[in-house]
């Protein structure tokens, strides 16, 4: 699979999830489109959406329920794509749509693997290759971001590293849709700084491409931590998200 063909891969979902067509995420014109639900969207996605913003880097698809539509459709038209997604201008979506009661809620950045860079990272402790019934005991907070209980029966891979019996990393993936496993990453504090996160990040995406999938990877731009981990493990940045959700959503969030 060559780099192109995962970028493919990779806005054909994000047509799915947004109710466009691939090529509106190539264009230089800003795009707007009503939100609709998809059998084929990722799974955790709660469609249709008020709001949901997504930028491979040239424009903005804006995927709206009818009544944002104005008030998208102005902001994405006010701005430059980039500064659509940081404060201060970001300010003005959020009390724009405050009105409505909803709040300005997930923001991130997504990469997916660069093909040539998927190697070089090792670490001096054992890798196994992990299946979903090896994950049976392993939802704990330990492994919560490579792991997600409310989901397991989309917890497919994993790679960990192992001291002798104890797991002390590991790196995971989910099917959260057909063609593309997204994956997390946990290291117990005390074997951190150790190239153990990128060692596992990197091999479990290069087992997630023997099967034919795509696998991607997220995080906050304020997680550098995670951020750097993915460009050491060989992704590269490759769209950016954010979405609008209730108020009271956010409320309970913030609890």
């Amino acid at each position: 699979m060559t780099d192109q063909e995962i970028l493919q891969i990779a806005m054909r979902q994000s047509a799915i999830d947004s109710n466009c067509r691939p090529e509106d995420f190539t264009g230089h014109q800003n795009v707007i489109v009503h939100s609709a639900g998809n059998a084929g969207a990722r799974k955790y996605l709660e469609l249709p959406v008020s709001c949901d913003l997504v930028s491979y880097g040239t424009n903005i698809v804006a995927s709206v329920s009818p009544e944002f539509e104005k008030t998208v459709r102005n902001y994405i038209g006010k701005y430059t794509v980039e500064h659509c997604f940081e404060t201060p201008n970001l300010h003005v979506l959020d009390e724009a749509v405050s009105v409505y009661g909803m709040r300005v809620c997930f923001m991130a950045e997504y990469f997916l693997p660069k093909t040539d860079a998927l190697s070089g990272q090792s670490c001096r402790y054992e890798m196994r290759e992990l299946t979903a019934a090896d994950f049976e005991t392993l939802y704990l907070p330990a492994w919560s971001n490579a792991l997600c209980e409310k989901r397991k029966e989309l917890d497919v891979l994993g790679v960990g590293a192992y001291e002798g019996s104890r797991l002390i990393g590991l790196a995971a993936c989910s099917a959260d849709c057909d063609d593309m496993w997204q994956i997390g990453i946990d290291v117990l504090p005390e074997y951190r700084r150790e190239g153990i996160a990128s060692a596992l990040t990197q091999s479990l995406a290069c087992r997630i491409l023997e099967r034919g999938k795509v696998p991607f990877y997220c995080c906050a731009w304020s997680n550098i931590r995670s951020a750097r981990n993915a460009i050491r493990s060989g992704f590269r940045p490759a769209w950016a998200q954010l979405t609008v959700r209730p108020e009271k959503f956010v409320e309970e969030m913030n609890r």
